[in-house]
């Protein structure tokens, strides 16, 4: 079972806990994700003294790929809202990896001990398929290089948080736009809002045809571009994301496209004063660390945006 439809449920309902499943931004419509944006900024205040709401819930992890500030933004959610947390960060420790356990017998293992499970996975699909082996919720915190739906709304609250609104922005989507699980997230979330998208990538990296067409289906103004500068020309919100090196089947198409996308101080100079510049990270080099320095970098500030997101997603689940 999938996310509920949010839309046919109240305000009150949804703070009472009739969440279930949060697989897809896919399953969500615009009254949904701007619920979650109003549940995320009124965790902003709970995030700095703490709650016990939650004192009683147990959240497990199960991280069957590499992560940071994912897995750390989750725990963080967690315990700031008084709750506990169990599970791996690394498959070689599990019984999956060490033993070849399937990820369904993991699932209906780890559903004894928690009362949600966040879960990351190199495969796509695997957090729906998670979901028909679990009777507590799953949240799906990255499923291959289909989708990262709570990171997409994490980017969705940093834009409106820095830039007050959403409605009539442009914003473009750099880098890695065929692996980036992170980016097809976020387009399929904008695609609910009046916005004007530059999708700008190598040639060999651009977005799906498929997220393409759903975002032009939506009504969306959408240009694909093929470098940095024209990306940044104008632009709102310039979400940059790295390569994708450990998704490419043959290194060498890596070793093709890596570095060719990068931002530096010249690259900035490009965008309005009031623009804003956000990326997922890890970063590799693609935004110099001079950049850093400059109004227009917001991308370490997004990271906290994934606590207070992800704090809104928990107890919408779990209250």
């Amino acid at each position: 079972m999938v996310w509920c439809l949010l839309s046919q449920m109240t305000e009150v309902q949804l703070e009472m806990g009739t969440l279930h499943n949060f697989i897809s931004i896919h399953d969500l419509v615009r009254d949904d994700i701007e619920l979650i944006l109003e549940q995320a900024a009124a965790m902003e205040s709970v995030a700095i003294k703490r709650s016990k709401e939650l004192s009683t819930k147990i959240m497990a992890c199960l991280f069957f790929e590499a992560s940071t500030r994912t897995r750390l933004s989750f725990e963080s959610a967690m315990l700031k809202l008084g709750g506990s947390v169990l599970g791996f960060a690394d498959v070689v420790v599990s019984s999956a990896g060490g033993k070849g356990e399937t990820l369904a017998d993991t699932i209906r293992t780890v559903e004894r001990y928690a009362d949600v499970i966040v879960m990351r996975h190199p495969l796509d699909g695997s957090a729906r398929v998670a979901a028909e082996f679990s009777s507590v919720p799953i949240i799906n915190a990255g499923s291959g290089s289909e989708e990262h739906p709570t990171q997409g709304l994490l980017d969705m609250y940093s834009i409106k948080k820095f830039k007050g609104n959403i409605d009539g922005l442009s914003v473009s989507l750099c880098g890695d736009l065929k692996y980036g699980r992170t980016v097809h997230s976020l387009g399929m979330a904008l695609s609910h809002y009046d916005v004007k998208i530059k999708l700008a990538a190598p040639p060999t990296l651009r977005m799906k045809p498929a997220i393409v067409n759903e975002m032009k289906k939506a009504g969306m103004e959408v240009k694909e571009v093929d470098s940095v500068e024209e990306a940044m020309k104008d632009a709102d919100v310039v979400y940059m994301t790295r390569i994708q090196k450990e998704r490419f089947p043959d290194i060498s198409e890596y070793d093709a496209v890596r570095g060719k996308f990068r931002i530096s101080l010249d690259e900035v100079a490009l965008m309005p004063e009031d623009g804003i510049i956000l990326h997922p990270l890890p970063r590799v080099g693609e935004i110099d660390s001079e950049v850093d320095a400059t109004p227009q970098a917001k991308y370490f500030d997004q990271v906290y945006s994934g606590v207070v997101t992800r704090m809104a997603i928990l107890k919408m689940i779990l209250s």
